[in-house]
């Protein structure tokens, strides 16, 4: 297969639909899309029904080219990672992999706009962390969030207002940013460098001020990244955690008990903030990002070095500190349901604790004068007891 027919199938997928975020070519089904969050057929001609073991393989081979590094990876671990363009089009992120023998493919699309923390109506917190000079900076949430985008948008904003170098290690690299006031230095991993550990330890020697980390994977690249940070660096990074608490506990759980005092106390000099985010269905189409953030002080710090107590929890803290930009998943739900950016049905679906959503919602609708209630017609049984 040649790479014109190639690029010619990923370009009907990818104009099929509004919204394409990934394309998914699996073995028994058609060529599909996903659209805002739903997979979606996609019908061509000549069609495919479904696709052949033979079809997806080849289309695997072709993609990966004469990679042998890519190969390897392929054939030693059941998967690989690449990045593939649309000359003119679009980029991806590739991850081709092994199930029940055949090879299955699914591609994320990749902007190639950078968008701004404005554009993308982000919390005003993201322009403070734009702001820190050194700390570590984790931004969570289940693959396919947006977490890759936030970080984009914060890199942009230290581009258009700092002078200085900033060092990316990425798989594969996403957004490539253009020179502003900022120096960019972007390297792939598998063919800038090997690990992220390595990755990471060469970096320091790279005189950035600023260093971006596509994923913290292992307890290796989090001790490195919190020397980082303890010298004068700004790290940047992902966790696949769904809370603030569950990403304290994650790093701490890298460690063993004898070593977990020391990390504390090292976490908490180190943290500057934990962003988590999910991605919510928004009304009219589309989907809508809702955010958890925690910032450090003293009340997080003492959270972190002797864990989390009745009153004391991170939960309680981001309730809390909202004035300093803090916010909880809950708190920010309600707001997207003030705007009118979500369904009831939706916020309760997404919420941590239904009851503090239910009541911010009842509050919502009682400020504009709505029912509550679907309960009408209620009176007082002015009957009750009597005897006749």
């Amino acid at each position: 297969m040649k790479k014109q027919e190639i690029d010619h199938i990923l370009t009907k997928m990818l104009d099929s639909f509004d919204n394409v975020s990934d394309l998914n070519l699996t073995v028994g089904k058609p060529l599909q899309v996903e659209s805002s969050g739903e997979l979606i057929r996609v019908d061509t001609t000549p069609e495919f029904r479904e696709l052949t073991s033979f079809q997806t393989e080849i289309l695997a081979l072709n993609l990966i080219g004469n990679d042998r590094r890519l190969t390897e990876a392929l054939l030693r671990t059941g998967s690989c990672d690449l990045s593939y363009t649309l000359p003119g089009k679009a980029r991806f992120r590739v991850n081709i992999f092994c199930q029940s023998g055949n090879y299955s493919i699914v591609l994320r699309k990749l902007e190639s706009r950078i968008p701004t923390i404005t554009e993308m109506n982000l919390p005003k917190a993201f322009f403070k962390i734009a702001e820190e000079l050194n700390g570590i900076v984790l931004v969570t949430g289940a693959t396919g969030s947006g977490k890759s985008t936030s970080l984009a948008a914060m890199l942009d904003q230290v581009n258009e207002n700092r002078s200085v170098h900033v060092v990316t290690l990425e798989d594969p690299i996403e957004y490539q940013h253009p020179h502003k006031k900022s120096t960019f230095n972007q390297r792939e991993l598998g063919s800038d460098f090997d690990t992220y550990a390595n990755g990471l330890r060469a970096a320091l020697r790279q005189a950035p001020k600023v260093i971006l980390v596509g994923e913290m994977r292992d307890r290796e690249s989090v001790e490195i990244g919190l020397t980082a940070a303890e010298t004068g660096h700004l790290v940047l990074t992902t966790l696949h955690t769904v809370d603030a608490g569950q990403t304290i506990n994650r790093m701490l759980g890298m460690f063993s008990t004898e070593e977990e005092k020391q990390i504390r106390i090292r976490m908490a000099d180190s943290v500057r903030w934990i962003v988590c985010q999910r991605l919510l269905p928004k009304i009219g189409g589309g989907r809508v990002a809702t955010f958890e953030i925690l910032c450090t002080n003293l009340r997080v710090k003492d959270a972190i070095l002797h864990g989390e107590s009745e009153g004391k929890t991170y939960h309680d803290i981001m309730e809390a500190g909202a004035p300093f930009g803090m916010t909880t998943f809950d708190r920010h739900i309600i707001g997207l349901y003030e705007q009118g950016l979500i369904t009831q049905e939706t916020a309760l679906t997404y919420a941590s604790r239904k009851g503090i959503v239910g009541r911010g919602i009842d509050s919502v609708k009682s400020s504009r004068g709505e029912a509550t209630t679907d309960i009408d017609n209620l009176e007082i049984d002015r009957n009750y007891e009597k005897t006749y």
